[in-house]
């Protein structure tokens, strides 16, 4: 057992099982033995690559997306250029370096970070040291200016419940103790209100999953671009949840959720029907990560930039932009919501 397998496990025998929100909770973010506290997740070395680290081409051209979101928006000055979970500040870096040229962008910003974790932000300092970032803890602390903000992969790591659909109610799936291993159990019939429309297009023994956190986020990044603004959020997941999606990876493999608790990173596909409607009344653009990228000309980028390469670092070029894009790899499971206030045009790629 981790150490963390010990708390929890101490704690269920004294409270009775917690929710899955609870559990990943705790192993995510744990002050002594949560997973973004302890370990090194990104790149080759940790547990998983997000798509800033297999090609500066993602940032680059997300960054030249929101760049011309704002000058279609009168280039307000000034503004909020935020990241939410920054990771090694990879994204963040790459989206700086490709709007550099653009006049007045970098004068009119100022970047913000949305992270909770003390040792990654000690590690986005470093990457971004020539653009002083600040730190928010949250949302809600955004600077009150136009908004111009990217999620990569942050909201598959919010903690989820989940339902398992019992006649014309629901049990919620519950971590529990099955003798001294951690495993899931299921909760009593109740009516959940917040899945009463699910109620049409689930049957018995369906799994829906709700992230209670996501609601209120949307809301605040909504609210600061009611005006102006645009947020690109890119994760892996679909229109509509159905079914169970929890997993977790160590070493870039798929591993028993409950077998090394805060050793293990732990993720979910995103809703993003949920995430849009949160949002409302900010408009909406959806579309797939392959599409958005080739829309914003990662083919032209990709060949410019392979022009100067030979060899192995041609072939690893060539092989990151296919992962990028290509249905088989990243490019449809990972999906792009772009969010912009009704009056103005969307971000570039998202439509």
């Amino acid at each position: 057992m981790t150490p963390l397998a010990q708390v929890l496990a101490a704690r269920i025998r004294a409270h009775g099982p917690m929710s899955l929100a609870d559990y990943m909770a705790d192993c995510l973010l744990h002050p002594a033995h949560g997973y973004y506290t302890t370990q090194n997740p990104f790149g080759s070395g940790g547990d998983f690559i997000t798509a800033p680290e297999i090609s500066q081409m993602f940032g680059e051209l997300l960054g030249l997306s929101l760049a011309q979101a704002w000058i279609d928006q009168g280039a307000p000055d000034p503004f909020t250029l935020a990241e939410l979970g920054p990771g090694r500040g990879t994204l963040m870096a790459d989206i700086l370096r490709a709007t550099k040229a653009l006049a007045g962008f970098h004068a009119a910003m100022r970047v913000v970070l949305v992270e909770a974790s003390p040792r990654l932000r000690g590690i986005q300092a470093q990457a971004l040291r020539d653009y002083q970032p600040a730190w928010a803890d949250s949302v809600q602390d955004l600077p009150r200016h136009p908004l111009f903000l990217v999620a990569n992969e942050f909201f598959d790591a919010l903690p989820i419940r989940q339902f398992q659909r019992a006649g014309l109610g629901w049990r919620e799936r519950l971590v529990g103790l099955s003798g001294e291993a951690l495993a899931f159990g299921l909760g009593p019939v109740v009516p959940i209100e917040a899945l009463t429309e699910r109620l049409a297009d689930t049957v018995d023994g369906d799994v829906v999953e709700l992230c209670p956190q996501a609601p209120a986020i949307m809301a605040e990044i909504a609210a600061r671009m009611a005006d102006k603004g645009a947020a690109l959020i890119i994760d892996y997941g679909g229109w509509r949840s159905l079914g169970d999606t929890f997993q977790a990876v160590l070493a870039h493999q798929p591993v028993d959720p409950f077998a090394a608790p805060g050793q293990a990173d732990l993720t979910a596909h995103v809703d993003f029907a949920a995430l849009a409607a949160s949002a409302y009344p900010a408009a909406h653009g959806y579309t797939t990560q392959g599409a958005f990228l080739s829309a914003l000309g990662i083919a032209q980028r990709s060949a410019r930039l392979a022009q100067n390469l030979s060899g192995t670092a041609l072939q690893s070029h060539l092989a990151a932009t296919q992962r990028l894009t290509a249905p088989a790899e990243m490019g449809t499971l990972f999906k792009v919501l772009a969010l912009h206030p009704a009056h103005h045009p969307a971000p570039p790629g998202s439509v």
